[in-house]
């Protein structure tokens, strides 16, 4: 048993860093120059998913809104359109699960603002939905996508995809890349 589980957590490490290394550097540093734009120009950062996903979206606002903050000068605005259980449960069942992103952003986006979702098959309907709707309100959209990427690969201003065929590749890739960039920007953006 010892020597499977070894050998599985390293077959899976390698997975995950070769994951990593396949998604293009220039797509996240775009993402990167894109966050830093948005917080400097007070705008706000929308962040949704399902599943675990959604676990990684309502992580970027402790990380991003008190991190970020604390190690910098920057005063990030940043809401998960995932954290809020009792409007997504009203929303789900008076309309429809494939609203629970679009309803919320219909109330809160504004022009400058920017959302990022993280989605492993990008293809989730509620995903589609604010992808939609952040087209037409000029909401820029980043996208952190696996498997093929779907929809959110396609449709994304600035696409961060992971070729993994795998969910806990996908989204321990995503979680990473959340983190790889908040510390650069710290790095950057320390507080003199």
């Amino acid at each position: 048993m010892k020597k499977d589980f070894s050998n599985f957590l390293e077959n899976y490490l390698s997975k995950l860093n070769a994951s990593i290394k396949l998604s293009k550097i220039d797509q996240i540093e775009r993402a990167l120059i894109k966050i830093l734009e948005t917080v400097k120009k007070k705008g706000t950062i929308f962040v949704c998913g399902n599943g675990g996903s959604a676990a990684i979206s309502n992580h970027y606002v402790c990380d991003y809104l008190k991190f970020l903050r604390q190690h910098t000068k920057l005063k990030p605005k940043v809401i998960s359109l995932s954290s809020n259980l009792e409007t997504i449960t009203a929303i789900s069942n008076d309309f429809s699960y494939d609203q629970v992103f679009k309803y919320q952003a219909e109330s809160l986006f504004e022009k400058g603002d920017l959302l990022i979702i993280i989605s492993s098959s990008g293809n989730s309907k509620n995903v589609k939905e604010v992808i939609k709707f952040s087209k037409k309100k000029g909401v820029k959209v980043i996208g952190f996508s696996g498997f093929k990427g779907g929809y959110l690969k396609k449709h994304s201003d600035i696409s961060i995809h992971i070729p993994a065929e795998n969910y806990g590749i996908s989204e321990d890739s995503h979680h990473i890349l959340m983190h790889i960039i908040l510390q650069f920007l710290i790095l950057k953006q320390k507080k003199k």
